[in-house]
This record gives structure tokens, sequence and C-alpha cells, in this order.
């Protein structure tokens, strides 16, 4: 049940659970130049978009931004709450989702951020801050390149490293868990397709639908993403329920498929210029910053004109 006349005072989670960091390069980026906080801030808003509003201001930088993580941290709402409160702050001028190429020559690699505002902006003063963006050095980049991360998704807790491996662990040894489990031989696109079911149920597939899907996803490869990422985008702002799994799955194979990355550049250049796309904050879709307003691509906005 939502909470009335909520305070936008109300920055710290009412949940013992501490909220998930992002993986180095991924998660929330707070806009520059913003004011203090203040009590006035969000009192526009109704009360369920002032609260989570209010939760994911106060997170630091670099803090877990999906659904998942928002809702399992804070009490007050599940996860559809959460998806629809972000679409709403998204159109309301306080976020925008991006993916960013992160890296120097054949290191390169998509990265998906949450840039945060706490003072509602329009979208033409996003569209020319995300256009600057685009040309501004990341100073995690280097970091990022030799040690890439998945698309952001809610983190285990982390495990104590041991201070040395265990003798005679080999890499097929770690893939024995239940099924869908790939055989030794099969593809990465097959691998990440079949587990998908693992990552959403309502997209469990057939060896068969695997079969059929493998050669599209084995396009994501080729473009440079890897298994995270696509089971990231194939998964994300899924509707409650899904008839076909194998439609659903061609579909989004299709229309989401990622630009192919620029051809490599010698190590000359010193500083790499970042390629930057806004995601639609209703499907995910990525895109040019000019083809959205507020936070949706065209497809979302005729969907839902007001």
């Amino acid at each position: 049940m939502a909470v009335s006349d909520l305070s936008p005072a109300l920055r710290a989670s009412a949940s013992s659970r501490p909220h998930p960091k992002a993986r180095p390069g991924y998660g929330k980026r707070s806009v520059p130049e913003q004011c203090p906080p203040r009590e006035a801030d969000f009192t526009l808003l109704p009360d369920r978009e002032r609260h989570i509003a209010g939760y994911v201001d106060a997170l630091p930088e670099g803090a877990a931004m999906d659904i998942k993580s928002l809702a399992r941290s804070q009490p007050l709402y599940g996860q559809m709450a959460v998806g629809s409160a972000l679409r709403a702050l998204g159109v309301a001028g306080h976020l925008r989702h991006v993916r960013c190429l992160s890296g120097e020559g054949d290191q390169v690699r998509w990265v998906t951020r949450t840039f945060w505002s706490r003072t509602a902006h329009d979208n033409e003063w996003w569209t020319a801050f995300l256009a600057a963006e685009e040309h501004h050095p990341a100073p995690q980049e280097a970091t990022e390149a030799v040690a890439p991360a998945p698309v952001e998704a809610p983190e285990p807790e982390p495990a104590p490293v041991p201070a040395r491996p265990p003798a005679l662990v080999v890499p097929q040894q770690r893939t024995a868990q239940p099924q869908p489990q790939p055989r030794p031989g099969l593809s990465p696109a097959f691998a990440a397709l079949a587990r998908l079911g693992r990552a959403d149920s309502r997209l469990a597939l057939s060896a068969a639908d695997c079969a059929a899907l493998e050669q599209a996803a084995a396009e994501w490869f080729a473009r440079g993403v890897d298994a995270d990422y696509l089971t990231n985008a194939l998964t994300a702002g899924l509707p409650a329920s899904v008839d076909s799994p194998f439609g659903f799955v061609r579909r989004r194979l299709r229309d989401k498929l990622p630009p192919r990355l620029p051809a490599t550049t010698p190590v000359t250049q010193a500083t790499p210029v970042r390629r930057l796309m806004v995601e639609c904050t209703e499907c995910g879709a990525p895109g040019r910053p000019e083809a959205f307003r507020d936070g949706l691509c065209r497809p979302c906005r005729e969907l839902d004109p007001a």
C-alpha cells in the first residue's frame, strides 16, 4: 500500500538490506552542477514516484539501478511498481538510461548507465547533455576495458576469495548445473538462449527453439556483446505473461539488435571517443538521444500518448 504525503526528506531505505553497487562503470551517474537536497525536492510528484525518487537520489554513485535491485532494497513497492515509477521519472525529466561504448581498441564493450538529476530537465537539456557526454572521456575507461563486467543486474553477495585456487578445477566441471545445461561443443549463442529460462521462467526455451534462434543470437555476439548483455536485453521489461517465448525472443533478437562496433583504430589515438545511445525507459530499445522524447522511443510514445 502506497504511503500518502511522503516527505522528500525520506531519503533512506526502510529495509535492513544494503543496496547493491553495480559493477565498475555501470549504475547510477548523477549529472553535474546540482543544487543540494532540499525539502521541496519531488513534492510535485505522486506519492509513489516521490518515494522512489527520494530513495534513488540518496543512493551513492555507481549504485545498481535495475528494477530488481531497487525493489529488493526498499519495502514499499514491488518490481512492477518500481518499473512504472522509473518510467514516470524519465517522463518527468529526472533520469535517462543510456548505453555507452567503453574501452579502447579491441577491448571495447557496451555498458549500461542511468543518469540521474535531482532537478527535472526538459528534452532539449537532456539531448544537449548526452551529446556532450558522448565525447567526454570516462575516468574508469581503461579499467573497464581490461576487466569487462556484465550489463547492470542484481549482484549476489560476494563470496570470499581463497588464497589460491583449488587444484584440478577445469572449465567444463564448473558448468555442471541443472538443466538447461549446454553440452561441450555448443556455441555461446545457443548456451545463452538455453539459460534464458533461468533468468526468467517466462522465456524458457526448448532445445529446438534454441537451435532455431541460434543464428540470430550469434549475430549479437558478432557485434561485441556477451551472454550477460544478451540476457539482460531479452529479459528487460517483460510483460506479466509471455504466451509464446519463442516468438517473443525471436522478435526481441531482431528489434533490439545492437549496432556493429566501429572498426578498430591504431593505438596512437590517445583518448577514444565514447559512443552513447539512450535506452527507452519503457521497452529498453536503444537509439540516438534526439530520437527520444521524455525518455521514450517513438513506438512507446504512440502506445501511450499521454
